[in-house]
């Protein structure tokens, strides 16, 4: 395996919510832009534990919301590195919602997420 992929396996990041009111919308499902900002915490997360070096969002693609996730259940966020470039990497975070009381679990969100290692002066540098 190379050092790479190695890396990539390292730095897969879960994360573990529960959909509480205050992250809800008037539909009582949880909020898109909460649910934005819980994906990109977790991909930054992913990135810097792939990179180790400081890395900033430079761009987010295809957001599939399949399915709304309601108050009162669990969401599972999954990130991985998809793929890397010399001073980027594309992170792809699943979200998959499981119900409290049963054993029902279903991915409902992916996106993509992609970070640019960077130096104290804000300018890139090669992310491994």
């Amino acid at each position: 395996m190379s050092n790479t992929e190695n890396r990539k396996d390292q730095s897969v990041t879960r994360i573990f919510k529960a959909v509480f009111p205050n992250t809800t919308n008037h539909y009582d499902t949880l909020f898109g832009g909460t649910t934005l900002h819980m994906m990109d915490e977790a991909a930054f997360i992913c990135a810097t534990r792939f990179s180790r070096k400081k890395v900033v969002t430079v761009s987010t693609d295809k957001i599939n919301f399949t399915k709304p996730i309601p108050e009162g259940t669990i969401v599972e966020l999954i990130a991985r590195v998809d793929k890397v470039g010399r001073t980027s990497c594309v992170v792809r975070v699943d979200i998959f919602m499981e119900d409290m009381y049963s054993e029902t679990r279903e991915k409902v969100v992916t996106g993509f997420f992609t970070f640019v290692a960077v130096n104290d002066e804000k300018q890139p540098v090669p992310i491994i």
